[in-house]
């Protein structure tokens, strides 16, 4: 983990988590200084990030300035990706599934059974039994298709936003991404839970998504289910740069 450490206005870091915990207990680290790490979404007093680490008897190792940042860090006021860049990207990856859906839809027979469906039925003069079998069959032929869409669907998101980009096309597209709780890369298993979470958000009439426009962390249903996080900012641009909030003081101003 790594740690930031905010004093007189400034910020340095980062710092090991050992390190952090090593100064606290020789004193170099007053308990009271704040604190950040990714997940946070404020500055913390170090002592109630790191508790049990008393300051011991002895000299204290002065804690060493770090080299100044290579570029000014500016705090971003929003972290979260509010709903409407979510329900963009959610769109504009609908396009991009559209086309290999289509594809699989006329491979695999789909586009056929429901042409012949509509055919029957105009042949059928309100026939219950010619009606009903022509639904049977047409439903036959598509859930093959429907299975392999779905398979498709849930490989395109579970892989993309489980990769180092952490974002499908579509969210790259709008510069978000998906992280955990502690703002790193989330894993294939936990991509999956997310993706497969979205069928709870909509049994609710779709609330579920709403959900990413009032609740605090802008998370939706499925957000909570799977523990994540949906975050402005693609992956590569933290890597290079990571945010964090500007420390605040005492009475809760900026204070770098």
């Amino acid at each position: 983990m790594e740690v930031w450490i905010g004093r007189n206005g400034e910020r340095f870091g980062p710092y090991s988590e050992a390190d952090i915990r090593q100064w606290l207990r020789e004193g170099s680290l007053k308990p009271g200084e704040l604190a950040w790490h990714a997940g946070l979404t404020d500055w913390q007093p170090a002592g109630d990030l790191f508790p049990g680490e008393a300051p011991a008897g002895g000299s204290a190792t002065p804690m060493p300035p770090p080299p100044p940042p290579a570029q000014p860090w500016v705090a971003d006021p929003q972290p979260y990706a509010g709903f409407w860049k979510r329900l963009v990207a959610y769109i504009l990856d609908g396009f991009i599934l559209w086309i290999p859906n289509i594809i699989i839809g006329n491979l695999l027979g789909g586009t056929a059974a429901q042409l012949a469906m509509m055919h029957t039925i105009e042949n059928a003069n309100n026939d219950p039994a010619v009606l009903m079998a022509a639904y049977g069959a047409f439903w036959s032929a598509m859930l093959p298709v429907i299975g392999v869409q779905s398979l498709v669907t849930w490989a395109y998101f579970a892989l993309c936003e489980s990769s180092a980009m952490q974002a499908t096309p579509g969210k790259l597209a709008m510069g978000i991404r998906v992280t955990d709780y502690e703002g790193r890369r989330i894993t294939f298993l936990r991509a999956t839970g997310r993706h497969f979470g979205k069928i709870i958000s909509s049994l609710t009439l779709c609330i579920g998504f709403m959900m990413a426009g009032w609740t605090e962390r802008k998370q939706a249903l499925h957000d909570m289910m799977a523990s994540t996080l949906v975050v402005n900012g693609r992956a590569s641009a933290a890597r290079n740069n990571p945010q964090q909030p500007a420390p605040r003081s005492d009475d809760g101003s900026f204070s770098a």
